[in-house]
C-alpha cells in the first residue's frame, strides 16, 4: 500500500528514491551495443530515473536489439515479445531499430522503435511513456556514469560506423559511416574511468585502426597540449593512464605496425584482435576486405620479433559462398603457420540485405559443419601448444572473480567473455580488480591454472 508523508514533513532522500519512476533495460548483442547501453543508462539516471532489475518493478523497458546475423534478429524479436508479455511497456532501440516495420509486425505493442546510437531518441520516448522527476541535488550520478562491467574494467568506444563494405555484414547500414570522437574527449572519459577504480580500458569500435580518418586526424586539446585523432596517439596517450589498455577491432593497415612497440614497452597491452576473417586471396576478394596482404604473415613475425609476447586473436569465417576445399586448406595451413592465441570461427549465415546473398556457389550446410571442426581442431592443438609454454612462468593476471573455491581470474592475453581463464584454486586473498603475480602450473587448449 502506499504511504503518504505527514503535512510538512521534509522528504528525504530515501524517500524520493522511492517515487522515482523505474526504467528496465535489457541489453544485446556486441560491446559496442552494450556502450550504448551504459550511455542511455547514465543519461537516464542523471534525470533521476531508478533501474529496475525486473520486469515486474518497472515503469518502462527498454530493448536494446541487435541486428547483425538473422539469427541475432530473431534473438532481438524474442527479447521484445518477452519484455511485452512480462512488463507490457516496452521502447525498442539498436541495430534492428532500423527495421522498424519488421518489428512492428510481429510486436504492434512496442511504444516506440529507434536506431542505433540513437540516445536522444531513447530518452525522449522514455519521457514520453513516463516523465522524469529530477532532482539535480539528489539525483547524482558518478562522474564516469552507469556501466553495465564489472567496476574494475570498462568498454571505451573511439568512434562509431565504419567506411568498410565488407559483402557479408551490413553495419554501415545500421550505424553509418565513420564518425570519431575527438581525442579529448575519449581521453577525457578514459580518465573519468580509471580515476573510478577501472584497471583495465577495452578499446572498441568497428574500425578501431581507422579511428580518426573522418576527422582528417584533427588535434583537439588535452591537458594543456594538442592531441590529434590519430591511431597511434591515442594508443601513446592511453598507454601514460594507470590502466591496462586493450586494442579489439584492428584491422591490419600498415599503420598499425607503429603501436607494437607500445605494446613492447609495456605501455599498452601486448594484445591485438584483429578480425582476419579467412585467408584465401579469392575469399577475402569475395568478402571484399580492407588492408589484407600476400605478406599478412611476414607483418606477423615482424610483429613478433618486436614484441615476442605478443598475443593475436582473430575471428574466421568458413563456409562463405565459393569457398573451394582448396580454399580452405588454404585457411588451415595459414592457421597453423600464424600460430594466433585466440581464435572464435563462425559457419556462415546470411544476412538480409548484404552483398554477399548474390553471390552464387552456395556451401552446403554439412559441409559448413565439417570444415567447422576441422577448423576449431586445428586452432586447439594450436592454442593448447602455446598455453604449455607458459607453464613454470609467473605472469600478472586481474581478477575478475573471488568465491569460496578460489578467484577466477584473466592474463593479458586473455580479454573479457571472448577468451580463456586464469583459475587460481583456493586463492581467496584477492579482491576483484587486484593485478597479481602468479606461476603458472597447468594448462590445456583454452585456460591456465596459477597458484601464487
Amino acid at each position: 500500500m502506499k504511504t503518504k508523508s505527514p503535512p510538512g514533513e521534509l522528504k528525504t532522500e530515501k524517500t524520493l528514491r522511492r517515487s522515482a519512476p523505474r526504467v528496465g533495460f535489457v541489453s544485446l548483442g556486441c560491446p559496442k551495443a552494450l556502450v550504448d547501453s551504459e550511455r542511455i543508462l547514465t543519461r537516464l539516471r542523471a534525470e533521476g530515473y531508478d533501474i529496475s532489475p525486473s520486469y515486474d518493478g518497472a515503469d518502462v523497458v527498454v530493448v536494446n536489439t541487435c541486428g547483425f546475423l538473422n539469427s541475432a534478429k530473431q534473438e532481438s524479436l524474442e527479447a521484445i515479445g518477452e519484455a511485452l508479455t512480462e512488463n507490457g511497456r516496452v521502447i525498442v532501440t539498436g541495430c534492428l531499430g532500423v527495421e522498424e516495420d519488421r518489428i512492428r509486425r510481429e510486436h504492434p505493442d512496442v511504444l516506440a522503435v529507434t536506431g542505433p546510437h540513437q540516445y536522444e531518441d531513447v530518452v525522449a520516448a522514455v519521457h514520453e511513456v513516463v516523465p522524469p522527476q529530477h532532482d539535480p541535488f539528489v539525483d547524482l550520478v558518478p562522474p564516469e556514469g552507469l556501466r553495465l562491467t564489472p567496476r574494475h574494467y570498462a568498454y571505451l568506444k573511439i568512434s562509431e560506423g565504419c567506411n568498410n563494405r565488407c559483402s557479408f555484414c551490413i553495419i554501415p547500414s545500421l550505424r553509418g559511416d565513420l564518425s570519431s570522437r575527438p581525442a579529448a574527449d575519449v581521453l577525457r572519459e578514459a580518465e573519468r574511468l580509471v580515476d573510478a577504480g577501472v584497471k583495465e580500458l577495452l578499446v572498441i569500435s568497428q574500425d578501431t585502426s581507422a579511428y580518426g580518418v573522418d576527422l582528417k586526424y584533427a588535434e583537439s586539446t588535452w591537458q594543456d597540449r594538442q592531441v590529434r585523432a590519430r591511431f597511434i596517439d591515442l594508443c601513446r596517450e592511453l598507454g601514460d593512464l594507470d590502466a591496462w589498455v586493450r586494442l579489439h577491432y584492428v584491422y591490419p593497415y600498415p599503420h598499425v605496425d607503429e603501436v607494437i612497440p607500445l605494446m613492447a614497452e609495456g605501455r599498452i597491452l601486448p594484445y591485438i584482435d584483429i578480425p582476419f576473417q579467412h585467408a584465401s586471396p579469392s575469399v577475402l576478394k569475395a568478402m571484399r576486405r580492407p588492408a589484407h596482404q600476400e605478406k599478412t604473415l611476414d607483418r606477423i613475425a615482424d610483429w613478433r620479433r618486436t614484441c615476442p609476447e605478443l598475443a593475436l586473436r582473430s575471428t574466421f569465417i568458413v563456409g562463405f559462398p565459393g569457398e573451394t576445399d582448396a580454399d580452405f586448406e588454404l585457411l588451415l595451413d595459414w592457421l597453423t603457420e600464424a600460430r594466433l592465441s585466440r581464435v572464435g570461427c563462425f559457419k556462415y549465415e546470411p544476412v538480409d540485405g548484404a552483398a554477399a546473398n548474390d553471390i552464387s556457389d552456395v556451401v552446403p550446410d554439412e559441409i559448413k559443419d565439417e570444415r567447422w571442426h576441422r577448423f576449431m581442431a586445428r586452432q586447439q592443438d594450436i592454442s593448447r601448444e602455446l598455453l604449455l609454454e607458459k607453464v613454470g612462468h609467473s605472469i600478472d593476471v586481474i581478477v575478475d572473480e573471488v568465491d569460496k573455491e578460489g578467484a577466477l581470474c584473466r592474463s593479458k592475453w586473455d580479454a573479457p567473455e571472448i577468451d580463456g581463464s586464469v583459475f587460481l584454486n583456493g586463492e581467496r586473498d584477492v579482491v576483484e580488480g587486484d593485478i597479481v603475480k602468479a606461476r603458472v602450473v597447468h594448462a590445456d587448449e583454452y585456460d591456465l591454472w596459477a597458484e601464487r
